[in-house]
């Protein structure tokens, strides 16, 4: 498993400690992956029009093919047990 945001290495260490994640991060400064999979670009925010980061997680297989992609993720809170719920099925 792996996250990616743009911010820097350093500030992801203590992100991952002090959240406890069992997981690496990864660095994509100029944003460029995060774009190719659609989790950064326009968005609505507020019911306001802004640019930034589009919560998404994307399960790749053994063999490098993508599983399920979610795309916006709605709720942060409830996504982990609807992840967890597609990896049982």
């Amino acid at each position: 498993m792996l996250g990616i945001s743009p911010d820097e290495g350093e500030s992801h260490q203590e992100f991952r400690q002090k959240f406890k994640l069992p997981f690496t991060l990864l660095s994509d400064p100029d944003k460029k992956m995060m774009k190719e999979w659609g989790a950064y670009g326009e968005k609505m925010m507020y019911g306001k029009k802004t640019v930034g980061i589009i919560r998404s997680s994307v399960w790749i297989g053994k063999d490098g093919v993508v599983k399920k992609h979610w795309r916006k993720v709605a709720d942060a809170a409830k996504h982990p047990e609807q992840v967890l719920e597609t990896l049982r099925a």
